[in-house]
C-alpha cells in the first residue's frame, strides 16, 4: 500500500504528460522483447492504422508547417513503432504459423487474404508496389523538398530577422511580438532540418519492410518443413500469406505517413488549409474548367473509347463550371447595390459661416486612388493599425503624444502614389503598390532579383518592388522583405522622428504638463506660468528635440528650468542648463555601454579664434572665411570618425556648443555636438580625430 502511494505522489507530481512520452518509448521498445498474443497485436496495428490516419487528417488541417511542428518527432515513434510491431509478429509467426493463417492475429490474416485475394503471387506482387511507391516517390520526394526548403530557409533568416528588426524600429510590433517572431524563424529553420533528417527513417522503414518479408518467408518455409513436418507446397502457401499479411499491414500505415510528411514540407503557409486551398484554387477559373470539360467531351465521343464515363465526366464538369459561375454573377450583383439618387435629401443653400472654416492637419496623408485597401478596413488594410502602433511608439521614445495623423485619398496624386504632410506642406512622398514587395538591399545580397528598381522612400537604399511569389528568394538572397504597408508605415515614422520638435505645439506641451500634475504638481505649479511662460518651455523641448534627444525625463528637464528661471529667460541658455542636468542621459544614448568615450576634439587655437569671433559677432554669427574652413575640417573629422567605426560625436567647450550645434545642423545633420560640461566625471574620453590640428 505504501509503494502504491508513494507511486500516486510521483504521478502527481511530475504528471500524466510528462510521463506519456517515456512511457510510449519503452513500452514501443518492450515489444521487441516480450512476446505479445495475437489479440495484443491485431490491437497494436489497429491502433497503428488509426495513428497513421489521425497524422494525415492533422497534416491536411493545418495551415502552417509549425502548427505541427512535433511532426518529425511523431515519424520516428510511428516508424519505431511499426518495426516493433514487425518484430512482435515475425516472433509469433515463425513460432506459431504451422497452426493456420489466424495464427498471428485476425489482422494479419484479413490482410493476407482479403486485401490481396488470398494469392500470395498477387500479395507480392501489391507490397513491392507499395515499397516502390512509398520509398522512390513519396518519402524520395518528401525529402527532397524538406532538404532544399531547410537549406532556404537558413539563406533567408537574416532577411527576416532585418525584417523584423525593421518593424520593431518603425513601431509596427512590440518587444513581446519581435521575440515571438525571431523564434518562429529560428523554430521554421530546426523544423525543415529535422524533416529532412526524420525522411531518411521512412526510407530505412521501407527497406527493412523489404527485408523483414524476406526473412519471413524464407524462416517460415525453413521452420514449416524442418521443425513441424509440413509439406513443401502448403509451408509456402502458408508462411508466404503470413508474410504479406505482417507486411502490407506494416506498409500501408506508412504510405500514409509519409504521404502526411509530403502534404506537411511540400504546402506553402497560408490562412487555409490544404483542403480549402484545393477548392479556392482549383475551382477559382470557371472557363479552365469549361475547357477541361470540352476536351474530355471530344475525347469520349471517339470511337472505341468508354462513351459513358468520358460524356459523364464531361456533363459533371460543365454543370459545375456552370454553378461557379452563377455564384460569381450573385457575388457581384450583391457588392454592386444601386443607389438611389432621388431617394437622397437635397441639399440646401446656407450662408457660410465659421463652421465652414477648415483646419490644417498637423499631420497628413494623402493617397491615391489605388493605395484606399491599405487604409480600408473592409478590404483587410492595416495601415491604420499600424500607424497606431507609430504613434504608440513615438510616445515611449520621445515622451510626448503626437497629433493623430489624418489620411484622405486625393484624386490629384498618381494612383500608387502617397505624400505626407506637416501642417499642410509635403515634408515627403513615395509609391506603394499593394499585393507586391519592396525588396531593400541592405548592402550584402548576394544576387539581384527581379523587378521594378526603386529606392526605399523612408532612408534611401536601393531596392526594387516584387512579386508576391519572389518573396521567399529575394529573402534567401538577403534582401530586407516589406509590404506596401509596412513601406507607408516606416516612412511616416521616420518622418515624424525627425520633424517632432515641429510636433511639439503649445496643444501638446499643455496636455503633457496636465499629465505630469497627475504625479508632480508642485513641479508644474512653480514653474508655469509663475516663473517661466509657457512659449519658452517650448521652445527649451524643441531646442532638445532639434537635437536627437528625447523628453522622457520630463521630472530632471522641469527640476532644472526651475532652478535657473530666476537667473536668465532666454531658451537657448536654459537649454544648455537643461543639457547639462540630462548630460547621463544624452551621453547613455550615444554610447550605450561604453565606459571610454570616442570623440572628435578641437584644436585649442581654433577654439580660441571661434571665441573671439563669437564675442566680436554678438554670438550670432562666424565670418564667412573661418565658416568655410571649419566646415571643410569637421567634415572630414566626421569622415575618418565614421571609418573607424566611432559615433560622429563633436566634444568642445560650453559657450561653443550652442553656436557649433546650430552651424553644423543642416550640413553634417548626422553630428552630435557635445559641450565639455555634459560629460559625466565616471565617463573617460579619448580624443580619435582633431578639426583644425594640421
Amino acid at each position: 500500500m505504501t509503494m502504491l502511494q508513494s507511486l500516486q505522489e510521483f504521478i502527481k507530481r511530475v504528471g500524466l504528460r510528462n510521463l506519456a512520452g517515456p512511457v510510449l518509448i519503452v513500452m514501443i521498445l518492450a515489444m521487441m522483447v516480450l512476446p505479445l498474443p495475437p489479440l495484443m497485436l491485431d490491437m497494436l496495428f489497429t491502433f497503428n492504422i488509426a495513428m497513421a490516419i489521425m497524422v494525415l487528417l492533422v497534416s491536411m488541417n493545418t495551415t502552417h508547417p509549425l502548427e505541427f511542428a512535433v511532426f518529425p518527432t511523431v515519424l520516428l515513434l510511428t516508424t519505431l513503432m511499426r518495426l516493433s510491431l514487425n518484430v512482435a509478429s515475425t516472433r509469433v509467426v515463425l513460432l506459431k504459423g504451422h497452426e493456420g493463417a489466424d495464427a498471428a492475429g485476425k489482422v494479419i490474416e484479413s490482410f493476407g487474404h482479403f486485401l490481396v485475394g488470398g494469392n500470395y503471387a498477387v500479395g507480392i506482387v501489391v507490397f513491392i508496389i507499395l515499397v516502390v511507391i512509398n520509398f522512390m516517390v513519396i518519402t524520395k520526394g518528401a525529402g527532397r523538398i524538406a532538404e532544399v526548403g531547410a537549406r532556404f530557409t537558413l539563406d533567408a533568416m537574416p532577411g527576416k530577422q532585418m525584417a523584423i528588426d525593421a518593424d520593431l524600429n518603425a513601431g509596427l510590433i512590440g518587444e513581446d511580438v519581435a521575440r515571438s517572431r525571431r523564434a518562429a524563424v529560428a523554430q521554421e529553420a530546426e523544423f525543415y532540418g529535422a524533416m529532412d533528417g526524420a525522411s531518411k527513417f521512412v526510407r530505412g522503414d521501407a527497406i527493412a519492410g523489404i527485408i523483414i518479408l524476406a526473412i519471413n518467408l524464407i524462416g517460415g518455409f525453413v521452420v514449416g518443413v524442418l521443425q513441424h513436418n509440413m509439406d513443401i507446397a502448403n509451408a509456402v502457401k502458408n508462411y508466404t500469406l503470413l508474410a504479406i499479411g505482417d507486411g502490407l499491414v506494416a506498409q500501408i500505415p506508412a504510405l500514409v505517413i509519409s504521404t502526411a510528411a509530403g502534404l506537411i514540407v511540400s504546402r506553402v503557409a497560408s490562412e487555409h488549409n490544404i483542403g480549402q486551398q484545393l477548392v479556392r484554387q482549383l475551382l477559382n477559373q470557371p472557363a479552365v474548367i469549361i475547357l477541361a470539360a470540352v476536351i474530355i467531351g471530344a475525347m469520349g465521343l471517339i470511337p472505341g473509347m468508354p462513351h459513358f464515363a468520358f460524356l459523364f465526366l464531361a456533363g459533371a464538369m460543365g454543370g459545375l463550371a456552370y454553378y461557379l459561375i452563377k455564384k460569381d454573377e450573385r457575388r457581384e450583383e450583391v457588392a454592386e447595390e444601386p443607389v438611389d439618387l432621388a431617394a437622397m435629401p437635397a441639399v440646401e443653400n446656407t450662408e457660410a459661416s465659421w463652421e465652414d472654416v477648415s483646419q490644417v492637419d498637423v499631420l497628413g496623408l494623402e493617397v491615391g486612388y489605388r493605395l484606399i485597401s491599405l487604409v480600408d478596413k473592409a478590404q483587410d488594410g492595416d495601415l491604420l493599425r499600424r500607424i497606431k502602433g507609430i504613434r504608440k511608439k513615438f510616445t515611449q521614445d520621445i515622451g510626448f503624444l503626437p497629433p493623430p495623423v489624418h489620411i484622405r485619398d486625393n484624386l490629384e496624386l498618381r494612383p500608387n502614389a502617397y505624400r505626407i504632410t506637416l501642417k499642410g506642406a509635403e515634408i515627403g512622398s513615395g509609391e506603394a503598390y499593394p499585393n507586391m514587395f519592396l525588396a531593400i538591399d541592405p548592402g550584402n545580397v548576394t544576387g539581384e532579383i527581379q523587378g521594378s528598381p526603386t529606392r526605399d522612400p523612408a532612408f534611401g537604399l536601393p531596392a526594387r518592388w516584387i512579386e508576391a511569389d519572389l518573396r521567399d528568394q529575394a529573402q534567401a538572397m538577403g534582401y530586407t522583405v516589406v509590404d506596401a504597408s509596412t513601406v507607408v508605415a516606416t516612412h511616416i515614422s521616420h518622418l515624424i522622428n525627425t520633424n517632432s520638435a515641429e510636433l511639439l505645439g503649445r496643444q501638446e506641451l499643455q496636455q503633457l504638463l496636465d499629465h505630469l500634475a497627475k504625479f508632480a504638481p508642485k513641479l508644474t505649479e512653480d514653474l508655469v506660468p509663475k516663473l517661466l511662460p509657457l512659449a519658452t518651455v517650448q521652445k527649451v523641448l524643441q531646442n532638445l528635440l532639434e537635437e536627437g534627444m528625447h523628453i522622457r525625463d520630463m521630472r530632471t528637464i522641469l527640476e532644472s528650468l526651475t532652478e535657473h528661471a530666476g537667473q536668465t529667460q532666454d531658451a537657448f541658455a536654459l537649454t544648455t542648463q537643461v543639457r547639462m542636468a540630462l548630460g547621463p542621459a544624452i551621453v547613455q544614448q550615444l554610447y550605450p555601454a561604453q565606459q571610454e568615450l570616442q570623440v572628435i576634439g578641437m584644436d585649442k587655437e581654433l577654439e580660441y579664434v571661434l571665441a573671439q569671433a563669437l564675442q566680436a559677432g554678438g554670438g550670432k554669427a562666424i565670418e564667412p572665411g573661418l565658416a568655410n574652413t571649419l566646415l571643410r575640417e569637421t567634415q572630414s573629422a566626421v569622415e575618418t570618425q565614421e571609418q573607424q567605426g566611432y559615433p560622429a560625436v563633436l566634444l568642445v567647450p560650453g559657450q561653443l556648443r550652442d553656436l557649433m550645434a546650430r552651424f553644423l545642423k543642416r550640413t553634417l545633420p548626422q553630428l552630435r555636438v557635445l559641450s565639455q560640461e555634459e560629460i559625466p566625471g565616471f565617463k573617460s574620453i579619448r580624443v580619435t580625430s582633431v578639426v583644425g590640428g594640421r
